[in-house]
C-alpha cells in the first residue's frame, strides 16, 4: 500500500498546517501521518520557532528579511515569476507580502514590474465566462475526483488521478498511476483516506473506474465507498462543469506544470507532482479564496478510514438476499438483476406504498426500484 508522497520537509509542512486547523485532534492526525505524539509536538514547535527552516534537518537558524530598495524588490518580483511562471500581480504581491516586504508594494506595481520587464503572457482571447458554480460550506462534505488526460512518459504513461476538496480546493491528491483500473484508484484513494479522513460524499464523472452504465449502474468502486461509508455521486453525462473546480485544478496543473514538460518515468512524474502540489496548497494564493491559500481554509475529516471493513447489516424487518454469480437475486420466486458489481453480497428489499413495487438497498443506499408486477423487469 503506497504512502502519500512529498519530501520530508512537505510532509512536515502539511502536518503542521493541518494541526493548525480548528478542531483537530492532534493525536488522531500524528497516527495518520504515522509519527509519535512526541514527533508530532516537536515538529510544532520547532515550526512556531523557525518557521519552515525548523522543519528541515540540520541547521535551524531563523530566517530574516532585510530592508529591499526599490531595485532589489524589482529582481525579487522578477525572482518570483521565474518561479512562478504563470501567476500574475496578486498572487505574487502575496507572497511579497509573506516576506515582510515593508509595506508589500500593491498588485499593480507588481503588474507593473512584470510588463516592464517583458514578463506577461499576451492576452490569450480569453476564457468562457465563468459559470456560478455551488459551494459546499465546510471541508470534507464533497471531493471531486477525475483521472486527467494521461501523458507521455519515457517507459509508457502515465494517468493522474486527482482529489479536490470542493470547499477549500485543497489537493487531497495527485497521484501518478501506470493506469486508471479500480484497483489502482482504490489503493490511491486508501491511503488519502488514511491521512485525511473520509470525507461525506465524492463527486467524479460516469466513466471507468467511477461509474459505468445500464443495469449495472454501480462499479466496484462504488460499491467499495458505500462500504467504507462514502457516498459517490456522478456529474451529467458530457457535462465537466459539474466538476468545475477539479477541471480548472487540471487547468492550473496544465499552466504551471505540465505544459512543455516531459518525464521520464512514473517516479519523476510523482516526484513534480509532490513538488507542485506543496506550493499549489501552502503558497499559491488562489483569487476565489480571497487570495488565501488552500490550506488556509482546510482541515483534516473527524472520520477515521476503518481498516477493517464493517459488517453488513440491516433492520430485521427487511428482507435480506444474496446477489448470485449471476449478479441477480431471487425474491418471492422471481429473480432480479442487481449488478455485477455487488456480486456475494446481501441487499435488503423493502416494500413501498406502491403495491407490487419494492426497494432494493445496499448498506444505506437505494440501488434500484423492482416490480413484481412487471414481467419486463424479471430476468
Amino acid at each position: 500500500m503506497p504512502r502519500m508522497g512529498g519530501s520530508a520537509v512537505s510532509v512536515r509542512l502539511e502536518f503542521v498546517k493541518l494541526a493548525a486547523a480548528e478542531g483537530v485532534n492532534l493525536r488522531e492526525l500524528c497516527r495518520r501521518f504515522r509519527i509519535s505524539a512526541p514527533t508530532g509536538y516537536k515538529w510544532l514547535k520547532r515550526f512556531d520557532q523557525d518557521g519552515i527552516k525548523g522543519l528541515e534537518d540540520g541547521s535551524h537558524r531563523p530566517h530574516s528579511q532585510p530592508r529591499r530598495s526599490s531595485a532589489e524588490l524589482e529582481q525579487r518580483v522578477v525572482k518570483l515569476r521565474q518561479l512562478h511562471p504563470a501567476w500574475g500581480g496578486r498572487k505574487l504581491r502575496v507572497l511579497l507580502a509573506r516576506e515582510g516586504q515593508p509595506p508589500p508594494p500593491s498588485a499593480s506595481t507588481v503588474t507593473a514590474i512584470l510588463r516592464r520587464q517583458q514578463l506577461l503572457d499576451p492576452p490569450s482571447g480569453g476564457y468562457p465566462t465563468a459559470w456560478r458554480r455551488f459551494e459546499y460550506a465546510a471541508p470534507n462534505e464533497l471531493w471531486q475526483m477525475d483521472v486527467k488526460g494521461d501523458i507521455a512518459l519515457g517507459e509508457g504513461r502515465c494517468y493522474p488521478l486527482t482529489v479536490l476538496d470542493d470547499y477549500s480546493r485543497f489537493s487531497l491528491g495527485l497521484q501518478a498511476c501506470r493506469d486508471q483500473r479500480e484497483p489502482t484508484v482504490r489503493e490511491r484513494l486508501t491511503a488519502m483516506f488514511r491521512r485525511y479522513g473520509l470525507p461525506r460524499r465524492m463527486l467524479a464523472d460516469n466513466g471507468a473506474p467511477f461509474g459505468t452504465a445500464g443495469i449495472e449502474a454501480f462499479s466496484t468502486l462504488e460499491v467499495w465507498l458505500m462500504r467504507v461509508g462514502v457516498k459517490l455521486y456522478h456529474g451529467r453525462p458530457r457535462h465537466p462543469q459539474t466538476q468545475g473546480k477539479d477541471e480548472r485544478f487540471h487547468r492550473t496543473l496544465n499552466v504551471e506544470l505540465l505544459r512543455g514538460r516531459e518525464f521520464t518515468s512514473l517516479l519523476q512524474a510523482q516526484s513534480e507532482f509532490d513538488r507542485w502540489r506543496e506550493v499549489y496548497n501552502f503558497q499559491r494564493p488562489h483569487q476565489a479564496l480571497a487570495m488565501q491559500v488552500p490550506a488556509d481554509r482546510y482541515r483534516p475529516s473527524p472520520r477515521s478510514f476503518p481498516e477493517v471493513l464493517p459488517a453488513i447489516e440491516y433492520a430485521p424487518d427487511l428482507t435480506v438476499c444474496a446477489v448470485n454469480r449471476d449478479a441477480a437475486i431471487s425474491f418471492q420466486r422471481r429473480r432480479f438483476k442487481i449488478g455485477k458489481a455487488f456480486i456475494g453480497l446481501p441487499v435488503a428489499v423493502r416494500p413501498t406504498t406502491t403495491d407490487g413495487a419494492h426497494q432494493v438497498f445496499f448498506c444505506t443506499t437505494l440501488i434500484r426500484t423492482i416490480d413484481l408486477r412487471s414481467r419486463l423487469d424479471h430476468v
